[in-house]
């Protein structure tokens, strides 16, 4: 009866400890500094988070507001960044000379490269009106931007004035084509070059139309005297992809489970996304996979169970000093698996213990700000269960270009709490203690069911002996 009491009671104790979610039950708290008030504030997970969480999945992660009430949070991978910039290309120009009055009434005579290059632009004679009267004039101008203009869309055309002129206004109407065949009208712009009294020069001197890609473009006048301009560039959007700042890890090897192998062990939070070796020797190159070991059930009973190498990726590291001149083998792509360790293979068992470095893509936290500040982060709690919502119950409405925009608030240094580690510890010597106590009493009923059995037989037995 007194185990069964004491076995209920430390059950009821761990049940407690479990419901308990305060800044106290975690071993590291990180201060949050955040700047104006926000309902929804962002901040990136730190190294000190992925080093000190016990859960793959960072199910025990937390904020707590001041007064230690739990903030809604949810879990973001951050997309890469868009950068945008502008690149110029030259164009080569090839005037229109004839007696029409738009570009676009001429029937051109061109020659080109075997690579589309033109080569010459000319009007036909027999298209050219009243020439004994009238002499030819600027009709128009065909641009050739080359093919480097074919593969990225241009956006826009910038115009520079002759060499001398300073003043200049006329509307100017933009055909483009990719066949000096088939042409089609996109745009138009009104050019203007101004000068006052102090010598300062204002000017509108490009044409904007939606970006499109084409090789060829075609220039007349609407309205103003037609020039030939002293320059004529092509301006093309470029968009790349800017990566989010990562973390870097460097693991010191131990002996693995057989002689080619070399163990690194990995904070269970981490999933890298690269991996490499960084070597102390001077001249080394070796050939490995890396991977991970994956304990497999015992075949027969009263065996220990067996592991198995899986791999995960295969390269040559090296480290080369050739001169002055340092080359060293980079980082690999890897499969973002969370494995408490990581396994160097080689083909032969080597000498040489590199250090494994790991690179991982960090989480964004996303929490709504509904208590008091200042704000904080809590990591490390064995068995903890997740709270992580869905980003539509933390920030509803919010467009993705409004959650990158979101206020960002940074994490301080880790701070480990004082006893945290001692009550995980009795924590867990109170579990320990609660599942002896209860396998005690499970064989005490058991041994007494037996008993009683026993005695059930005899007393059955002994009048038949009479």
């Amino acid at each position: 009866m007194k185990s069964i009491l004491i076995a209920a009671a430390a059950a009821s104790a761990i049940a407690s400890a479990a419901a308990s979610d305060t800044p106290q039950d975690y071993t590291h708290l990180l201060p949050l500094t955040t700047g104006a008030k926000q309902g929804v504030l962002q901040v990136r997970l730190s190294k000190d988070v992925y080093l000190h969480a016990r859960s793959p999945l960072l199910d025990d992660v937390r904020v707590f507001d001041a007064s230690g009430a739990l903030q809604p949070f949810a879990l973001r991978t951050p997309a890469p960044a868009t950068r945008t910039s502008r690149r110029e290309l030259p164009s080569s120009i090839f005037p229109l000379m004839s007696t029409a009055t738009a570009a676009g009434q001429l029937d051109l005579d061109v020659s080109t490269a075997t690579d589309g290059r033109l080569l010459s632009v000319k009007v036909r004679p027999d298209n050219a009106r009243d020439k004994a009267a009238q002499p030819p004039h600027l009709a128009g101008l065909v641009l050739d931007l080359g093919k480097d203009a074919a593969d990225t869309p241009v956006s826009a055309l910038r115009f520079t004035l002759p060499s001398g002129q300073r003043e200049y206004s006329a509307q100017v109407w933009l055909e483009t084509s990719a066949d000096m065949k088939h042409w089609d009208t996109i745009g138009a712009a009104d050019l203007n070059w101004l000068v006052n009294q102090d010598a300062q020069t204002l000017s509108n001197d490009r044409l904007e139309f939606d970006a499109r890609s084409f090789r060829y473009a075609r220039l007349n006048w609407r309205s103003g005297t037609p020039i030939q301009f002293a320059g004529i560039t092509a301006e093309q959007l470029v968009h790349a992809d800017v990566a989010q700042p990562a973390e870097q890890l460097l693991l010191q090897a131990a002996t693995g489970r057989q002689a080619q192998d070399l163990v690194y062990a990995v904070p269970p939070a981490v999933a890298p996304g690269k991996a490499g070796l960084q070597f102390s020797e001077a001249n080394i190159v070796l050939s490995g996979t890396l991977g991970s070991y994956r304990e497999l059930p015992a075949r027969q009973a009263g065996q220990g169970p067996a592991w198995r190498f899986d791999p995960l990726a295969s390269a040559t590291f090296y480290r080369i000093a050739q001169g002055e001149q340092v080359r060293s083998s980079g980082d690999i792509e890897v499969p973002p698996v969370h494995a408490t360790q990581w396994v160097l293979r080689t083909t032969a068992p080597a000498t040489a213990r590199p250090a494994l470095r790991l690179s991982w893509q960090p989480a964004t936290l996303i929490f709504l700000a509904n208590g008091n500040g200042p704000y904080t982060l809590a990591v490390g709690r064995e068995r903890a269960a997740p709270v992580v919502r869905e980003l539509s119950q933390v920030a509803p409405g919010f467009s993705d270009a409004e959650l990158q925009k979101l206020e960002q608030a940074s994490a301080g240094p880790a701070r480990q709490q004082q006893g945290s580690g001692a009550q995980d510890a009795t924590a867990a010597l109170s579990a320990a203690n609660a599942a002896q106590q209860r396998l005690l009493v499970l064989w005490g009923v058991l041994l007494l069911g037996v008993a009683v059995l026993a005695f059930m037989v005899w007393r059955l037995l002994r009048p038949s002996r009479s």
